[in-house]
């Protein structure tokens, strides 16, 4: 059963609350303060998905009270309840990563009402991208393929399918989620990237599409090297062949066909063509803890990389050879 936590000072808010959600099925747990909140949440972190806090209480408001459970947990969605209706209040709560907020007063049906759509908007994050859902919402129900540049960036385990034949099941779960996933997933998000997809234990961040920064290059070398330098930092504490964990990157710029493509059981969000073809291509030639770039990417980039150039290498699947250059690290002045 899902569980929900209510958060309010007034015991009998607590228990009319608690009530009317029971009759979504949730398993409501209750708590009087900020400080009570938070304990709960660290106690069933993996039972709670969702908790809705009233705005002014003793000690802890509600916008602090979740602050900290996001750091506890930041899949869990939080909802304020404020009887403050103004533009301040609201613009706070988002900037704060507040999922959503319901007005007071409010009726028994808006409150349920509310509580699904923030947690199913919530939920759509983890499998549509934010910066594809404001797209879709600014140009209607889909967006329009269309050729624009972008840069690609591919990574991906080396090693991996040796790695998975030493593991348990759940071992392997766990270190891709926690090790691997969630925080280079994190990094690409952190300089505005799209997350396209997980392929087996590969990740692929598109940088330009659906959104154009103008600097597009240089975000997903700058990630990618982030990406390169967690995994120096946290893959040696994985035992694997006496080496720790270790990946290869591969990046790319140039013109792709990026839109909404599939079927009427399943579409995506995703960008096709040469540039994501070598970004992969590079990502395989790419050895442990190597970032590989394109002569493109390297042309945008020179100014805020230090890097060596590989002369004339075969590419699969590109029918010349191909100078590709290593990113040895950052410039001192580049941050």
């Amino acid at each position: 059963m899902v569980g929900l936590l209510v958060v309010d000072d007034e015991e009998g808010v607590r228990r009319s609350l608690k009530k009317v959600l029971e009759k979504d099925g949730y398993a409501v747990y209750l708590a009087e303060d900020g400080e009570k909140a938070i304990a709960t949440v660290r106690d069933h972190k993996d039972e709670i998905e969702v908790v809705v806090s009233d705005f002014r209480m003793p000690g802890l408001d509600g916008l602090e009270t979740l602050a900290e459970i996001g750091k506890i947990n930041p899949e869990i969605t939080r909802i304020i309840l404020t009887g403050y209706a103004t533009m301040e209040n609201a613009v706070e709560a988002v900037n704060s990563g507040i999922d959503g907020f319901v007005l007071k007063p409010f009726g028994n049906l808006e409150l349920r009402e509310k509580i699904r759509e923030y947690n199913l908007r919530k939920r759509l994050k983890q499998f549509v991208s934010e910066k594809v859902l404001a797209e879709m919402v600014k140009n209607g129900r889909s967006i329009v393929p269309r050729s624009q540049p972008v840069s690609i960036v591919f990574v991906d385990i080396r090693g991996f399918s040796r790695l998975y034949e030493k593991l348990s099941p759940e071992e392997v779960s766990r270190l891709l989620s926690y090790s691997y996933f969630s925080p280079l997933d994190n990094i690409i998000h952190e300089y505005n990237g799209t997350l396209d997809k997980h392929i087996g234990d590969g990740i692929m961040g598109v940088f330009g599409a659906p959104v154009s920064y103008g600097d597009d290059a240089e975000r997903a070398v700058l990630s990618a090297v982030r990406m390169r330098d967690e995994m120096v930092r946290t893959g040696q504490g994985v035992p694997f062949d006496g080496q720790g964990l270790s990946v290869g990157i591969g990046v790319s710029t140039g013109e792709a066909i990026a839109g909404i493509f599939g079927s009427n059981r399943k579409k995506e969000y995703t960008v096709y063509g040469f540039t994501v073809n070598l970004a992969a291509r590079l990502e395989r030639l790419a050895g442990p803890n190597e970032v590989l770039i394109c002569p493109d990417t390297y042309q945008r980039v020179r100014d805020i990389i230090r890097a060596e150039k590989i002369e004339s290498v075969s590419i699969r699947g590109i029918d010349r050879k191909m100078d590709i250059f290593r990113v040895k690290g950052l410039t001192e002045n580049t941050h």
